[in-house]
């Protein structure tokens, strides 16, 4: 859902956009002109064309808004929802809460490909991902296991090599 939320919000900031630009450079000036033409024959005085068409007005009103959306939940902050009590007592299941989304990298937000690379996860990190199976799926858990470590469970205990070694 948040992947498909995402295209929706890119497309809306397209179009929106294409709107208010096409409108800012091929039908705005034919306006002011025959504004202006109307003026200098003694119609009307110059200035805003009242009746901007809805489309466009539309647009200029909710790219700007759109466009913010997009950047902070892109680039900055998306908002998760606890779905499981995996993380209690800690965060509790319906739990909300803002991942900062460029901790480890930026991503484009279509297709989810690294832009440029931050930082590393760190152990005790809460991280959200794809479920690799069902891309749908966010988990929402916290890191213990980093690159090159081994962990190791026994009897329910968790360990950490070399800790573990020494049991």
């Amino acid at each position: 859902m948040a992947n498909f939320f995402s295209h929706i919000l890119v497309g809306l900031t397209l179009i929106t956009g294409l709107i208010w630009l096409v409108d800012s450079l091929v039908f705005a000036p034919k306006r002011k002109a025959r504004l202006q033409a109307a003026a200098d024959a003694g119609g009307a005085s110059y200035g805003e064309d009242p009746q901007l068409p809805y489309l466009v007005d539309t647009s200029q009103q909710i790219f700007p808004v759109i466009a913010f959306v997009l950047v902070l939940r892109s680039f900055i902050y998306e908002p998760f929802q606890i779905p499981s009590g995996s993380m209690m007592p800690t965060l509790l299941v319906g739990d909300f809460i803002l991942v900062q989304t460029y901790s480890y990298g930026i991503k484009d937000p279509i297709w989810r490909s690294q832009l440029v690379d931050v930082d590393e996860p760190a152990r005790g990190d809460i991280v959200v991902f794809k479920y690799q199976l069902d891309e749908r799926v966010d988990y929402i858990k916290r890191t213990i296991g980093l690159p090159g470590g081994n962990i190791v469970n026994r009897n329910k205990d968790l360990y950490i090599q070399p800790k573990c070694a020494e049991r």
